[in-house]
């Protein structure tokens, strides 16, 4: 797939999602016009809120929840705005609440010490946390298709992976990535040797400053952010470097809070003949591997860690 059907996919995705979460809503309000009460959430946390239930009867108290960001709010998070604006997390018992991104701790962290309930994060991510100790589980995959890619400036002349070599990688500080990056370079022809440094300010800030000289980011947010400013790019998409297909972002949650508050995770929207958020095993096992296999993640010693039970990292339990 060449770069621009990939972004125009990347594009078509988050506008997928709101047609979904509209229809979704339609049809809520067209059973509630026939008389069905809208489903209360269970669990712990009720606050002294409410919202009204069609057909007269008493308003349910809401139960709060809490949901952590991956990064600053862009496209992979459009069904999560388009609902609270909408007030359809109300309408389902839940008062929602957002947590910013923070660069000084992870929304895994705060999923897997139960100060957010649930989290946006990714496949690598969720990988790094089993290692170490720490688990959390994807509960959907908000995407169904990795949309990442290394990028260049086009002025910098470096048109390919295998040019990467001895130059500066602007990275985000995760343990996998040097190892994830220096394969994809080694695929094209390369030695994967270059300078890894951890950004203290925005990615592609960096790179038109000539700070960096390649970055890793989302196809459907820097790289269409980038074209809006007229900033010229070379992409590698890393599914094209020998790199397996993966989900990413992901939702996730704790094993306690998957075993506590089921009723808190319930589905939500759908894709005609696939509901949305599904994953399969393939995809479980072929990427997390090969970061495995790459040497990218250590365990809580410090000590590479070679094999996972990857099964245990995701569920579709609450996509029936």
């Amino acid at each position: 797939m060449n770069t621009r059907t990939r972004i125009i996919t990347s594009i078509a995705i988050p506008v997928l999602l709101i047609i979904l979460v509209v229809g979704a809503f339609l049809w809520q309000q067209r059973a509630a016009r026939s008389g069905a009460a809208v489903r209360p959430s269970a669990g712990a946390g009720t606050q002294q809120f409410h919202c009204a239930v069609p057909g007269g009867a008493a308003p349910q108290k809401l139960t709060t929840m809490t949901l952590a960001l991956d990064w600053t709010p862009n496209t992979n998070h459009t069904g999560i705005y388009v609902a609270l604006a909408q007030g359809w997390y109300r309408a389902e018992g839940i008062d929602l609440k957002l947590l910013p991104y923070s660069a000084s701790v992870s929304p895994d962290v705060l999923v897997s010490t139960g100060k957010a309930d649930v989290g946006v994060s990714s496949t690598e991510g969720i990988v790094a946390d089993a290692a170490v100790g720490q688990p959390v589980v994807s509960i959907a995959a908000i995407i169904q298709h990795n949309t990442s890619a290394l990028v260049t400036l086009a002025s910098s002349g470096l048109t390919r992976p295998s040019d990467l070599d001895g130059k500066i990688y602007g990275g985000f500080g995760a343990p996998y990535e040097s190892a994830v990056v220096g394969e994809i370079i080694q695929k094209d022809g390369g030695k994967g040797q270059f300078k890894n440094v951890t950004l203290s300010v925005d990615a592609m800030q960096a790179l038109e400053s000539h700070r960096i000289d390649f970055v890793w980011v989302f196809e459907g947010w820097e790289i269409i952010q980038a074209q809006r400013e007229g900033v010229k790019l070379n992409v590698f998409p890393i599914t094209n470097y020998g790199v397996a297909d993966y989900y990413t972002p992901n939702l996730i949650a704790s094993p306690a809070e998957i075993q506590q508050k089921p009723d808190l995770l319930h589905p939500r929207y759908a894709n005609p003949g696939r509901k949305w958020g599904m994953q399969d095993a393939a995809a479980w096992h072929g990427y997390p591997q090969f970061i495995l296999d790459s040497g990218g993640v250590d365990d809580a010693s410090g000590k590479p860690v070679h094999s996972l039970n990857f099964d245990a990292m995701y569920t579709n339990q609450f996509l029936e």
